[in-house]
């Protein structure tokens, strides 16, 4: 397991992040103060102080993030335990730590305050001198100047097909593509010089925005490690334990929604020898729990965030 340099932590400017729906998830997480918990996207750590708060010397959460800077928000307490990981790689961890079977699970799958409010880390449009960068992990090898310089016109394509709801994608990716031909694609402002007069002022940062999202989804594999977590999730948790995820776009919530339905990331419906539905779940929520005005007004970046629930029969 990675140790934590904090020597090489970045330094951070507080708040690193505040936490979605967080009375939400504690109630829909129905923590036992004996049991065993991973909040597997830690980041500024709002979520998992909150749990641990409510653990006995006995219970423990176990805090799963890829990015160092997240160490810095560690919880100093006997209770807690940080992972340096994805959490698609939750099993090889908790195998580690000698954990069997998990109480509830939780994974806020939004990007952290600190990745937009730090130019550095590429995840902004907002600076036109930020490098396009994106990634979570800092270890990874490709950014998004890799992909946008090096992908073929039909993989850029795919990026922004799958990770976006943009209308013009095939115009987009030839933009793309006549002006690395000139020079690389290295900053926000690079990327907005190629693409700016295919963006319609009225839409622009919505625009920009998908196609921001779609980029930092495959530079970081969300998807492909979405799959694993919740498949994971199913095998960790122990009967009656809660599955609670925050997701902010359509692709995620419609991969969770199917997943805690029938139990797989298609949405396949199974039945027994009598025709009556099998799903290793109970969907606690039957529609997702959004954040109230109150909420949404306090902190206008919630406004996307869709809590579903279920718990392992």
């Amino acid at each position: 397991m990675d140790t934590v340099d904090t020597n090489n932590i970045t330094n951070i400017t507080l708040p690193y992040h505040t936490p979605a729906l967080l009375p939400e998830v504690i109630e829909a997480l129905s923590i036992k103060p004996d049991g065993i918990y991973a909040d597997a996207t830690f980041g500024g750590g709002g979520h998992s102080r909150a749990i641990v708060e409510r653990l006995s010397p006995e219970g423990h959460l176990y805090g799963f993030d890829q990015d160092l800077d997240a160490a810095a928000n560690v919880v100093a307490d006997d209770r807690f335990t940080f992972v340096r990981s994805n959490f698609r790689y939750m099993p090889n961890f908790m195998r580690f730590h000698g954990v069997d079977s998990l109480d509830g699970i939780l994974a806020d799958l939004g990007v952290s305050f600190h990745h937009f409010d730090d130019a550095s880390r590429g995840f902004t449009f907002r600076d036109d001198a930020a490098p396009l960068d994106m990634r979570m992990n800092r270890r990874a090898d490709a950014t998004a100047a890799d992909l946008l310089n090096n992908s073929s016109e039909e993989e850029l394509a795919s990026i922004f097909r799958l990770g976006s709801d943009l209308k013009n994608v095939g115009r987009i990716v030839k933009a793309i593509c006549t002006a690395r031909a000139s020079r690389p694609i290295a900053t926000s402002a690079d990327l907005r010089s190629a693409i700016g007069s295919l963006l319609n002022p009225k839409n622009e940062k919505k625009d920009l925005a998908q196609i921001y999202q779609a980029l930092r989804i495959a530079v970081n594999h969300e998807i492909e490690a979405l799959e694993e977590f919740l498949e994971h999730c199913l095998t960790l948790l122990r009967p009656g334990g809660r599955l609670a995820v925050i997701t902010y776009h359509s692709l995620e919530d419609r991969l969770v929604k199917n997943f805690m339905k029938t139990g797989n990331l298609e949405g396949k419906v199974e039945q027994d020898f009598f025709g009556n539905f099998k799903s290793p779940w109970k969907v606690i929520t039957r529609q997702p729990i959004t954040p109230s005005d109150e909420e949404i007004e306090r902190n206008p970046r919630s406004r996307s965030a869709k809590l579903r629930v279920a718990e392992k029969l």
